[in-house]
């Protein structure tokens, strides 16, 4: 028996519950709305179209054999008929209908419905501070925003652009902004790093001095507090608590909130923190009513809580279970890992599952095993290095998360993706030791980085590796009398550990090449505490095991060595 279904949303989550149930249910009545004119658009892809990498903004709207999806597309070619330019302005509950307003006309009305769907989405957070109406700022709402901000700029009326916020979205603008257009661009993010709590500090201190490379000005541990009036209704300055810096432009990117009025309003149940409460199946505290998308809560695979996770790829995964579920076929959205990806110039950072910080935070006893090595086999032409970070729990040898920050190419989203799918599995350091990996030399080493940072991950948890954090030793470096007895056991060649000698001292840094140190570690005083040290940890803790037998020495490994070291104290140690 045919249906009546309303879909509340138009962009990711509700076109794919629609087409897919359509698909099921060819005979149902399927009515989408949206408040918007521009419908089912990438609006990850929104940065992109700013930098010139995707030309046009119908691109973002194309289907992957280019028709654009507007509401003939979706009439004709899907079935599914679209209100545009129409918003949804309270539910029913009880007679099952849900009133609207045409935008344009004004004129309202009631669509019934057997199933209604919210994919009512998210709105950007406006910062509280005076000037936030101010002709030149914006919040990346919309693609309408997007083709603005474009326009402005390729009409040579920015040369300067603040973009406050060190998430994903203003990263990527701050990387649009310079890399094509070369506007001077200064990033603000409030937290003492940028990507708060997707990577842990070091991985954020990696990204940020890519960033000052590529000419970003960053400031981190600052907030705007103003923004400036040109005493014509112009944006010309940001004001801080710090500083004052010129801006034509001025984007806010600090974060969005989900759209969860609707629902509330209708007496669902919403989280205190706005998103909507959904069951496995997607369905609300009314069972006839499904949300999916930026608007919903969803459940944390790692720590078991609610939490928030915006994404356009979750929402489409979203989508195709709830069109599953109206239709009758039983599907469920068990939850999300958190993983992340996103290129910045010529680098590329991402992770899944918990931080070390948020572990530690969740009462894991957490630990890390940090690794720098290639990200191909290390005799094939161009491969680089890559910094891994595998987060794990000493007590259980569950692996909660990891992090890699690395080229722009496939390195990163590789191992990110296996370990997001193993730790979805409650998966262990030895499933990541065992896990197998298509290997080719153009692709990765013989052994994959991701099981040799299982195996160091192993070597930790069964006390065989001993490692420094690396924090404190770059605070040693500045001041050897926080540990007076450290020394640094460098086993690279000697021209490689040269200069590091001649910095610090012989009092601190002493040479011993790795193929020497058999025969000649007697030469080491024994009354030091050495952290041995090279390039990326290998030899490191080999001559860490040696020197345990010998049983005369205190030994810390600096895992990651100058591989990591460099990236993150680009002032006294070259890196690429």
């Amino acid at each position: 028996m045919s249906k009546k279904v309303v879909v509340v949303g138009a962009v990711a989550a509700g076109p794919k519950a629609a087409c897919r149930l359509k698909r099921l249910r060819p005979d149902w009545d399927i009515t989408m709305i949206d408040q918007d004119s521009l419908i089912s658009y990438g609006g990850c892809g929104i940065p992109y179209y700013v930098s010139g990498d995707v030309s046009d903004e119908s691109e973002l709207r194309e289907t992957s054999f280019h028709v654009v999806r507007d509401t003939d597309f979706f009439l004709h070619s899907k079935g599914v008929r679209v209100l545009t330019r129409t918003r949804a302005l309270a539910i029913d509950r009880g007679k099952k209908t849900v009133t609207v307003r045409n935008l344009d006309t004004e004129v309202e009305q009631q669509l019934s419905y057997d199933y209604l769907m919210l994919a009512t989405g998210a709105r950007p957070f406006e910062l509280p501070i005076p000037g936030v109406k101010l002709d030149g700022v914006f919040a990346i709402a919309d693609l309408h925003k997007a083709i603005e901000i474009k326009q402005r700029i390729a009409e040579g009326r920015v040369s300067r652009a603040v973009v406050i916020g060190g998430g994903a979205i203003g990263i990527e603008m701050a990387e649009a902004l310079t890399d094509l257009w070369g506007v001077e661009t200064t990033l603000l993010e409030l937290a003492p790093q940028l990507l708060p709590k997707l990577v842990d500090r070091h991985f954020a201190e990696m990204l940020k001095n890519h960033l000052v490379e590529q000419k970003v000005a960053v400031y981190t541990s600052e907030s705007a507090v103003k923004l400036l009036d040109n005493g014509h209704g112009c944006v010309c300055g940001v004001k801080t608590g710090q500083r004052t810096l010129e801006a034509d432009l001025v984007i806010m990117a600090v974060g969005v909130r989900p759209r969860s009025e609707l629902a509330r309003d209708a007496g669902l149940d919403v989280a205190a923190w706005g998103g909507i409460k959904v069951n496995q199946r997607l369905q609300t505290s009314d069972p006839f009513i499904y949300a999916a998308g930026d608007c919903i809560a969803v459940n944390h695979l790692v720590t078991g809580r609610e939490t928030f996770a915006p994404l356009g790829s979750l929402a489409n995964r979203e989508g195709r279970v709830v069109g599953d579920n109206m239709a009758g076929y039983p599907s469920v959205f068990k939850g999300v890992c958190g993983s992340f990806i996103m290129k910045a110039f010529e680098r590329c950072i991402g992770s899944t599952g918990l931080t070390w910080e948020a572990a530690l935070a969740e009462g894991f006893d957490a630990d890390y095993a940090l690794t720098s090595p290639p990200d191909r086999a290390h005799f094939f032409p161009g491969q680089a290095v890559v910094i891994l970070q595998l987060v794990f729990d000493r007590r259980s040898r569950r692996v909660l998360g990891l992090q890699a920050f690395g080229m722009m190419n496939d390195s990163v989203s590789a191992r990110v993706d296996a370990a997001a799918a193993l730790i979805s599995q409650e998966g262990t350091i030895e499933d990541f030791g065992l896990l197998e990996m298509a290997y080719a030399p153009p692709f990765s080493s013989a052994i994959d980085s991701i099981n040799a940072a299982a195996y160091m991950a192993e070597n930790m948890c069964e006390n065989r590796l001993h490692r420094v954090d690396h924090t404190r030793f770059l605070a040693w470096l500045d001041d050897e009398s926080i540990e007076p007895d450290w020394m640094v056991l460098d086993v690279r060649h000697p021209l490689e550990a040269a200069p590091c000698i001649e910095k610090f001292g012989a009092h601190r840094w002493v040479g011993l090449e790795y193929g020497q140190v058999r025969q000649r570690y007697q030469e080491l005083p024994t009354d030091k505490t050495y952290v041995i040290f090279c390039n990326a940890g290998t030899r490191s803790y080999e001559v860490q095991l040696f020197l345990d037998h010998i049983g005369s020495y205190t030994t810390m490994v600096l895992c990651g060595g100058t591989n990591l070291i460099s990236r993150l104290k680009p002032d006294w140690m070259d890196g690429k």
